[in-house]
């Protein structure tokens, strides 16, 4: 889900699902057989020396015992400590909680798994079918809905909080326009869309809130005070300052309409109460719960891999691991158990950069972790005269149908390529920008006039040169 234009876009792809597929061994170590300095050195190199870069983990060994790990800090404003009460965006792992209520309104008799989500939706609204199948709720908990990742009518009225603006209504005419691509239940497609319809649906059924409902129903009974979407003026002080992949600050998400999907904050004290209720230390009228959520109900074409309730299982000759994780512009999570060997893991980065490694390794060390080079300091940015600026402003051919377009307001300059978001541009020289949300960076070549004649894009290391057209 993350990379810009040219590929793709951290704002446009929302809470990817990423993994690895790990090694099987004959020897499974646990969490506790690492120690704090050990964990500390997987940790370090990837917050470096960035003054606002972090990254909290939390661990359960077999005897229940709880171990917190941090490195970096949360933020370079004032009053940001870094320990197990930071607050953190957890992106997609809001899936697992969604799931979670679904299987306690299974067990209450509320829903079945086999109704149709159309039936917990106003009757006004069309829901998609394909071959003579309903959208079921199980088939959004397990993403085989044949719905797409996103919807397309995302109004994107600000890249650093693009969920923000999307309403129930814009939900519901999608919904209405959509012509699912495959049957429902053939085979699955990891859906954001899916799985915040599954919340918002849940909620209209309980006539509450998703937020309401996860107090209600999942997090007041396990006593997860800081896991919420609406935080209290105490968890905003405690919150990690976002970043983007290349480690600016970047502002935090909201998701009203698709809270279901990835809407949620929380802390490592929290995510560990969490997973120690998944390996059956929570209150009895949830075990039922949260076991159905465990149950693998479908293969998700990756080997080997299969998907719960929202959680993603993989399995190894030894190893069991339950998982899930979750990204969004400026954080990302994981959070892993395996009931067998009863260990747990969570792992909260507030950069974009994935940390997925980390936390497959410490439930399995026979899993490698991914080299990486610590993240960059930020660039230096500088002011531009906007007479300059004026100069650049217009349409660059990198294709035929692939421009990219330089508009200017004022004294700041953006970037918008075809088919994707409007970004702002940063002056790092008079004639070469950068971009915050992504790794790219733009060189303009003028002529004697001062007029740019193109523009060359450097990214992952490649530099296309773009002509004014």
């Amino acid at each position: 889900m993350r990379s810009l234009f040219l590929v793709a876009s951290t704002v446009a792809v929302l809470l990817v699902l990423s993994g690895h597929v790990p090694a099987t061994s004959a020897q499974v170590l646990t969490p506790a057989a690492l120690s704090v300095a050990q964990i500390e050195s997987m940790l370090e190199p990837r917050v470096g020396d960035h003054p606002g870069l972090g990254i909290v983990v939390g661990l359960i060994d077999p005897a229940g015992k709880r171990t917190i790990v941090s490195a970096g800090s949360a933020g370079t404003r004032p009053g940001r400590a870094l320990d197990a009460n930071t607050v953190f965006e957890i992106g997609s792992i809001s899936k697992v909680f969604t799931s979670t209520l679904l299987a306690d309104m299974v067990r209450r008799g509320e829903v079945s798994l086999d109704d149709p989500v159309a039936k917990l939706l106003p009757a006004s609204v069309r829901v998609p079918a394909r071959d003579g199948r309903d959208i079921t709720l199980l088939s959004l908990a397990t993403h085989t809905s044949g719905l797409p990742r996103m919807p397309d009518n995302l109004p994107m009225k600000d890249p650093e909080n693009p969920y923000a603006d999307y309403t129930v209504e814009q939900l519901y005419q999608f919904l209405g326009t959509c012509q699912l691509g495959r049957a429902v239940g053939e085979s699955y497609e990891y859906s954001n869309l899916g799985a915040g319809l599954l919340g918002h649906a849940l909620a209209l059924k309980l006539g509450t809130t998703y937020e309401a409902a996860l107090i209600e129903r999942v997090l007041g009974p396990l006593a997860m005070k800081d896991t919420r979407i609406v935080l209290t003026p105490e968890m905003k002080a405690r919150t990690a300052v976002g970043h983007t992949v290349n480690g600016y600050e970047t502002a935090n998400w909201d998701l009203p309409a698709l809270a279901g999907a990835g809407a949620i904050r929380s802390t490592v004290s929290d995510m560990l109460t969490f997973l120690a209720a998944n390996l059956g230390a929570g209150p009895a009228a949830l075990q039922a719960d949260f076991e159905q959520t465990q149950v693998p109900r479908h293969d998700t074409g990756k080997t080997p891999g299969k998907i719960g309730l929202g959680w993603h299982i993989r399995s190894g000759k030894d190893v069991e691991v339950i998982w899930h994780n979750g990204g969004t512009g400026g954080s990302h999570s994981f959070a892993g158990f395996d009931r067998k060997r009863r260990v747990a893991v969570v792992v909260l980065h507030n950069s974009a950069a994935n940390i997925d490694d980390i936390g497959f390794h410490l439930l399995d060390p026979q899993f490698p972790l991914t080299p990486v080079k610590p993240p960059a300091k930020p660039r230096t940015e500088i002011r531009v005269d906007t007479a300059a600026l004026e100069h650049y402003v217009g349409q660059y051919a990198l294709g035929p149908a692939f421009v990219l377009a330089i508009t200017r307001e004022g004294d700041r300059l953006f970037l918008q390529a075809t088919g994707q978001p409007r970004f702002q541009i940063f002056a790092e020289t008079e004639t070469r920008f950068f971009l915050k949300m992504v790794d790219a960076q733009l060189t303009f070549v003028k002529d004697a006039s001062g007029k740019a004649t193109e523009v060359i894009l450097n990214q992952n290391g490649m530099d296309q040169t773009a002509k004014r057209k």
